[in-house]
């Protein structure tokens, strides 16, 4: 992998960068001096309410952030996955990116703003990525890891052993749930679950453990479920579409709306996305993706007569759906009240050959939403 991270700007005071011109073995060493939760959080930012999953707010991690614009700070975790993050998102939403496979898969990412770094700490790095969360007034929220494998072929024995261990039945099933936080309308309060929850459902009881999801308290939400199973089926016409990218302890978000009054759309104020991206719009050359396989494919193939003026918001893919999209707004009104976004991307590396793993892992979560709407 090359060594160093390529990029023309520097932010030392709070602001979007385009890239950083630090070597990575000097990032790892910052990333590993730097383990405490900071007292005081780092330019007005504060930790990141609605996260379910992963590495949370605490001794020797920042865990997600939320910045006082509404946006999320993801701090960037030690090479090789944290560049290697870095760079697939700055590859999918690369201005001057002309891939129809990449277009199309924007819609299904939460939206990148750049990189971005605190004043008090300018050695650390953030991803700024958008709150899929933020208009609903009442979120519902889980994580479900997808695969039927939850590491990377360049993976040690013994972090396969490890990974293995942690959820046997992965390889069977094709997904594991990571985390959930459920509203519930009676008590006005979210009942949550973490991974060992997760763990703990077998193939007899791994319907109804995600069923508790789509429960608040006092009926099934049959409209939500509907709604995520349209989506996630886009997700899986687009694997179904692609041979370029595999995907290894990638997840899924998934959210929809608890309360039954409304969504919220003034929780922050707005981001001034114009003004982010003209500060730290990601380039397709700033960073250099370097793959850890032997053999090197990028993740942008440069189709220019695929190019598509919609790019921005989905590509060519979204006008296919459109007539799907309209006719779920119509038959349940309420298209905007849930939200189904791929996250995690640490472990993505060239491919020539299409993601069984993930895909079968898709197929099987969708089968199961299905069985819920059928009882």
């Amino acid at each position: 992998m090359n060594k160093t991270i390529r990029g023309s700007r520097r932010a030392t005071d709070g602001q979007i960068m385009d890239s950083s011109s630090r070597t990575l073995e000097k990032l790892e060493n910052e990333n590993n001096k730097n383990g405490s939760v900071k007292q005081v959080l780092l330019d007005g930012c504060v930790p990141f309410s609605h996260q379910v999953a992963g590495h949370k707010c605490g001794i020797n991690n920042t865990g997600v952030l939320q910045h006082p614009d509404g946006t999320i700070l993801k701090q960037l975790q030690a090479p090789p996955r944290g560049p290697r993050e870095m760079n697939f998102y700055t590859q999918v939403f690369a201005k001057d990116c002309t891939d129809k496979r990449l277009l199309d898969l924007q819609q299904h990412l939460p939206k990148f703003y750049g990189t971005w770094m605190p004043r008090e700490s300018p050695h650390e790095l953030y991803l700024k990525l958008e709150d899929v969360t933020r208009r609903f007034l009442r979120p519902c929220i889980m994580d479900v890891k997808i695969g039927r494998r939850s590491y990377d072929p360049f993976a040690s024995k013994e972090k396969r052993e490890e990974q293995i261990s942690k959820y046997p039945l992965m390889e069977e099933i094709g997904f594991l749930l990571l985390g959930m936080r459920v509203y519930q309308i009676h008590s006005d309060s979210y009942i949550t679950h973490d991974q060992f929850y997760g763990r703990s459902l077998r193939k007899d009881t791994l319907k109804n453990g995600l069923s508790r999801f789509f429960h608040n308290g006092q009926e099934l939400q049959r409209h939500a479920v509907s709604l995520i199973i349209s989506k996630i089926r886009g997700i899986l016409r687009w694997f179904e579409s692609q041979t370029q990218l595999h995907f290894y302890a990638s997840s899924l978000l998934l959210v929809y709306e608890g309360s039954p009054y409304t969504t919220n759309k003034s929780k922050h104020k707005p981001a001034d996305l114009a003004t982010e991206h003209q500060q730290g719009e990601p380039q397709s050359k700033a960073l250099n993706f370097q793959s850890s396989l032997t053999h090197s494919h990028p993740y942008c193939h440069n189709v220019q007569h695929e190019r598509n003026a919609n790019r921005k918001h989905g590509g060519s893919e979204k006008e296919q759906n459109k007539e799907t999209g309209m006719r779920d707004k119509k038959q349940f009104g309420q298209e905007e009240a849930v939200e189904v976004k791929m996250i995690d991307f640490a472990h993505v590396f060239p491919s020539n050959s299409p993601d069984e793993s993930y895909m079968y892992g898709l197929r099987n979560l969708l089968s199961t939403l299905e069985q819920i709407l059928k009882d």
